[in-house]
């Protein structure tokens, strides 16, 4: 933690992947104010427990839980009959209107199938984050008009993204976050090794080139929209 405020970072987001690894999740950041964590089964997760609408609302109503998700559908890594995929990401978006809660959204080669299940559910309601964004700038168009904010990764750094680099000069100021994924998708120059949340900067750095200002101004946006996302003083 102390190189992470060494680098200015104010507050982190652990995202969740399956339930079975989240009370030790909760367990490991309780006494870190500045760490808060997200309740979801990722859409590549097809064992374990069910995420039901009921099981999410009551694990997601801890204090320290500030998002639903990583929910979404993915059928790059997974094939045949996904109804279950869809069922699970239907769950996630009837627990986050319950809680009231933003929802973390992942999609890989299923972007018609996401947004029609975000705009069948009313996700709108609540909003929430594209994360890891890959897709192009109609989608981010689509995904703003429901209230979900744009969140680039280190990929934005590698030089074969242009969609999502057009994406990130072309999204408002007030839309856009900032994350690493970590341990995965370290940015450039540190592309191909092990992700850390440190990196995160460069990021800042790439959106701050591409939109022709600063890293400060960068780091205070993302941070403000943080916060205004997910309704939290700082």
């Amino acid at each position: 933690m102390q190189e992470v405020k060494n680098s200015h970072i104010e507050h982190l987001l652990c995202i969740a992947i399956d339930l079975e690894s989240y009370p030790s999740m909760l367990e490991l950041v309780a006494n870190y104010p500045e760490i808060s964590v997200s309740v979801g089964v990722h859409p590549n997760v097809d064992e374990g427990e069910e995420p039901s609408i009921d099981k999410l609302i009551a694990l997601g109503a801890n204090d320290k839980v500030i998002a639903i998700g990583e929910t979404g559908l993915d059928y790059f890594r997974s094939s045949g009959d996904l109804n279950w995929q869809h069922r699970h990401f239907r769950n996630h978006i009837h627990a986050a209107k319950a809680l009231k809660k933003p929802l973390i959204i992942h999609t890989r080669e299923a972007k018609q199938d996401t947004l029609r299940i975000l705009q069948e559910e009313g996700a709108s309601e609540v909003g929430g984050i594209i994360h890891c964004f890959t897709e192009d700038w109609d989608f981010a168009q689509q995904a703003l008009d429901l209230n979900f904010y744009i969140s680039f990764s280190g990929i934005v750094t590698f030089n074969s993204t242009k969609d999502i680099q057009e994406v990130a000069r072309k999204v408002p100021a007030n839309c856009f976050l900032i994350e690493t994924d970590s341990p995965y998708l370290a940015p450039v120059p540190h592309r191909g090794r092990p992700n850390y949340p440190t990196y995160v900067r460069f990021v800042a750095e790439q959106l701050a080139k591409l939109r022709g200002t600063s890293v400060e101004e960068i780091a205070q946006q993302s941070t403000a929209n943080f916060y205004q996302l997910f309704n939290m003083a700082r």
